[in-house]
């Protein structure tokens, strides 16, 4: 895949010197690396997803949250046409590479994959996570995967949402 091929070729580095290329995977190549992680160290594997167009603080304080609740935490980013049909034209602001590479810097993240799709389904489907997790704007029954990932013995959470902090707000302020 394209994404793949450009990560390879950067030398970006996460904060423990691992090239980002090395968290960032297809969600088929993370079923098996997290299939192995787990039976053999009995870890638990979180799961969360988003646009994260413009990284804030709501977002860096939400996925510090979600890390405390497993081991191993693991976000899927819309690709850029998902995001314009959930977002509208103008959007996204920065490409899906660029957001992969941002969201592989963070220290909290472990993995970071994506998806075409509207929703995240076939990527919850593929990596089955143990704990589904979104942030407090949902609710627990409109979290999609929630059902399949009961269903299997994980649990979904929703975290506090953390109030003023959005993308949407962000563009709405910066524009005047």
């Amino acid at each position: 895949m394209i994404v793949l091929r450009i990560f390879s070729q950067m030398k970006l580095l996460d904060s423990n010197m691992r090239p980002l290329s090395t968290k960032i995977k297809s969600a088929a190549s993370l079923r098996k690396i997290l299939g192995t992680k787990k039976r053999a160290k009995s870890k638990k594997v979180i799961f969360t997803n988003g646009c994260f167009d413009l990284l804030h603080r709501g977002h860096v304080t939400y996925l510090q949250q979600a890390k405390k609740l497993g081991a191993i935490l693991v976000v899927a980013l819309n690709d850029d046409a998902s995001v314009k049909r959930l977002k509208g034209p103008t959007r996204p602001v920065n490409t899906l590479a660029d957001r992969l590479s941002v969201m592989a810097a963070l220290e909290s993240v472990d993995y970071v994959t994506w998806f075409e799709q509207d929703t995240p389904l076939e990527a919850i489907l593929t990596i089955r996570p143990d704990i589904l997790v979104k942030g407090g704007d949902y609710s627990l029954e409109t979290i999609v995967g929630a059902k399949e990932v009961k269903e299997w013995g994980g649990s979904v959470k929703a975290l506090p949402y953390v109030e003023g902090q959005s993308t949407t707000n962000i563009l709405k302020r910066s524009k005047g």
